[in-house]
């Protein structure tokens, strides 16, 4: 059986793909992950691939010169999504680079979302073939400074929105989509990611001294629903991979 392959660009080693893996079927997909913090290369054809899944980081796009790596990342996404026109899911920085090759601009929020926030589905929802049946609210897991904003074009629409964020949940046409927030994590990814000092110390001033365990004590009361959205949507995507 030929399985169809998933490019998968990770940013931190931290930062895997967490559920996401867990619910695509074993039987018919296999990742390939390229772990750009450790400078591997991109595989160059990217026609071997059905689907792009690029992850979080707490790099932001603007950071070329730190990080280099980010200038051809942009390329291969703008080639992969704009002119393959192939199945893409970026998450949280993933987000924000699809937001800034398809021309918009990441600006700095005017208040972090870090932490658990409620996001607010849009009438266009309703008509997209994938998240028609997220909730009018659901609450997910954000941990973002950054965000997308000043994209026009009749190409993108805007699915789902927060109080402080407008690009919540975006749509490029009928391939791609833009998710700022998280809801591939499991039992241990907020333990794991609060394992980096910068990410740790962002929580304590939150949250206070016991921030990690506030917060893992809130994922258990929402476990439940966040699995199942992010569930339903790798199934309903799994779907469009040809």
């Amino acid at each position: 059986m030929k399985f169809k392959k998933i490019l998968v660009l990770q940013h931190i080693e931290i930062e895997d793909l967490e559920n996401i893996e867990e619910y695509f079927d074993p039987s018919n997909f296999r990742f390939t992950k390229i772990r750009l913090y450790k400078n591997e290369k991109i595989p160059p054809n990217l026609t071997d691939f059905s689907m792009m899944i690029v992850l979080g980081g707490p790099m932001d796009t603007w950071m070329e010169e730190k990080y280099p790596w980010l200038i051809n990342e942009k390329k291969v996404i703008k080639k992969f999504v704009v002119d393959m026109q192939k199945p893409y899911l970026g998450i949280c920085l993933g987000c924000q680079l699809l937001g800034e090759v398809l021309g918009g601009k990441i600006i700095k929020s005017k208040k972090p979302e870090i932490g658990f926030f409620e996001v607010l589905s849009k009438k266009d929802i309703l008509e997209d073939d994938i998240f028609y049946d997220f909730p009018n609210v659901f609450n997910v897991f954000q941990w973002h400074n950054y965000e997308v904003s000043h994209i026009k074009s009749q190409e993108i629409k805007v699915l789902a929105y927060s109080e402080n964020t407008e690009f919540q949940l975006f749509r490029y046409k009928n391939n791609a989509y833009g998710m700022q927030f998280h809801i591939e994590i499991k039992n241990d990814t907020i333990e794991k990611w609060s394992q980096k000092k910068s990410l740790t110390d962002t929580l304590k001033k939150i949250y206070g001294k016991n921030a990690v365990n506030q917060l893992k004590k809130e994922f258990i009361n929402k476990q439940k629903d966040i699995n199942f959205l992010c569930r339903s949507f790798i199934y309903k995507f799994s779907k469009k991979i040809s």
